[in-house]
């Protein structure tokens, strides 16, 4: 399960719950909350946010381990770069043998384009590590063909922002 909302003006809070027997999933160990790349090569979560009216977007990662990544594209997998927000995610992670709780708080005061769009594209994702390696793709909505959480179509919330 995915959720979103927006908690105040700026502040974007991503909620996701996994529910898995968790000695089947890798989850990576507890990190210092740093900004860390390739994050989806393990177990992660995912949201692409876009305002309604541009190609462009960004990608932000999530990871069990607390470290996090956020991305600026200027339209789809074109323009990739490292997105300033100003202040780190805070993260919190809840596990147990049943499953795995991740939220994350973002403020978006250093991203204008996010943070005074009015209307929102949202695609809302995890990456899932089983325990012999291999890995699944969840989203809210996937394209046709294989799991490509950067296209347009995987971007299910549309919202719409006081």
């Amino acid at each position: 399960m995915a959720q979103l909302r927006e908690e105040e003006p700026g502040i974007l809070v991503f909620q996701y719950s996994l529910v898995a027997d968790m000695s089947r999933i890798r989850v990576p160990l507890s990190g210092a909350g740093e900004r860390v790349d390739a994050l989806w090569k393990h177990t992660c979560f995912e949201a692409f946010v876009a305002p309604a009216d541009t190609s462009g977007y960004h990608e932000f990662n999530f990871s069990p381990s607390r470290d996090w990544a956020i991305y600026r594209f200027s339209a789809y997998r074109e323009g990739m770069s490292s997105a300033e927000i100003g202040q780190a995610p805070k993260i919190s992670v809840r596990q147990s043998d049943g499953g795995l709780e991740l939220q994350s708080t973002v403020r978006l005061g250093h991203r204008a384009d996010l943070g005074d769009a009015r209307h929102l594209r949202i695609g809302l994702a995890a990456v899932i590590e089983e325990d012999n390696g291999r890995l699944s793709y969840w989203g809210l909505r996937h394209p046709p063909g294989k799991p490509d959480f950067h296209h347009s179509d995987g971007f299910a919330l549309d919202v719409t922002r006081t």
